[in-house]
């Protein structure tokens, strides 16, 4: 990408303040869309596409419609230029902000993008609001962030985003990208993930009840679930548990789920 280019069609200038960090590697984003199985789904959804280097495989797709959301009107602009099959579908807006029902009228579909490292997590929250509705989720991240939300219990890196997201999807790390294929190029290695949508969603406990449980428990992680968890106003009789002697990332996600049956009981 060439951010001095006069003209306004060729490119698009990278914003700080968006985490824009454009992918140059027209293979990495081949990969990145082969990581979908287009199965079960008419649409995909791609978040932050900015110069399309990753909408163009994935309008490749006889099968599937893309649509594409974006915030920088200036790439709003160029993929409009370059990019006329997307003429209908270009959502221009936060996805964070967006009422995804007002564009999907509860079809299934999927998401994937090279994701803002600003916005990632958030982006994974939003998913699961929708999680009905998703089968399938790729993209890239931040390294750490992607580890975090593939890492299972015992892990250093296993919190919050690990079980609320494993509670419903299964996770898998899939590469690495290097910061010289983003331009600019970010501070830190990415990477690529897939997020495949379990076939029971049900939890078997309720859930609201699960997320309260799991924030207040990572909240203070290096206490024990007895401790962390005092604002619960447990019985002693509960607390004596040999589950409340555990740390919360010792907990796997049906160990959360028992843990939060037994407090729903107290």
């Amino acid at each position: 990408m060439n951010n001095n280019s006069k003209n306004e069609y060729n490119s698009v200038r990278a914003k700080k303040h968006l985490g824009q960090h454009f992918l140059n590697d027209p293979s990495v984003a081949e990969k990145i869309a082969e990581t979908l199985s287009y199965i079960g789904y008419k649409k995909v959804l791609e978040i932050g596409p900015g110069m399309g280097v990753l909408t163009q495989f994935l309008l490749e797709s006889e099968s599937t419609e893309t649509w594409v959301v974006e915030i920088d009107q200036e790439s709003v602009h160029y993929l409009r230029m370059h990019f006329p099959k997307l003429h209908h579908t270009i959502i221009e807006g936060d996805f964070l902000k967006l009422r995804l029902e007002n564009f999907f009228k509860n079809e299934q579909f999927a998401i994937i993008g090279n994701f803002p490292y600003n916005i990632s997590s958030q982006i994974v929250f939003k998913a699961l609001e929708y999680k009905e509705w998703i089968p399938e989720f790729s993209g890239m991240f931040q390294k750490e962030v992607a580890e975090r939300i593939c890492s299972k219990e015992g892990s250093k890196v296993y919190g919050i985003l690990s079980v609320l997201t494993q509670a419903f999807y299964d996770a898998e790390y899939l590469f690495t990208v290097p910061p010289n294929k983003f331009s600019p190029p970010p501070k830190v290695d990415s990477g690529v993930l897939k997020l495949t949508r379990k076939e029971n969603l049900e939890l078997g406990c309720d859930e609201s009840l699960f997320q309260r449980v799991v924030k207040t428990a990572f909240q203070q992680r290096r206490k024990t679930l007895r401790n962390s968890l005092k604002t619960f106003d447990l019985s002693e009789n509960l607390k004596a548990n040999v589950i409340f002697g555990k740390r919360p990332e010792q907990l796997s996600v049906s160990g959360f789920v028992e843990l939060t049956e037994m407090i729903s009981r107290d």
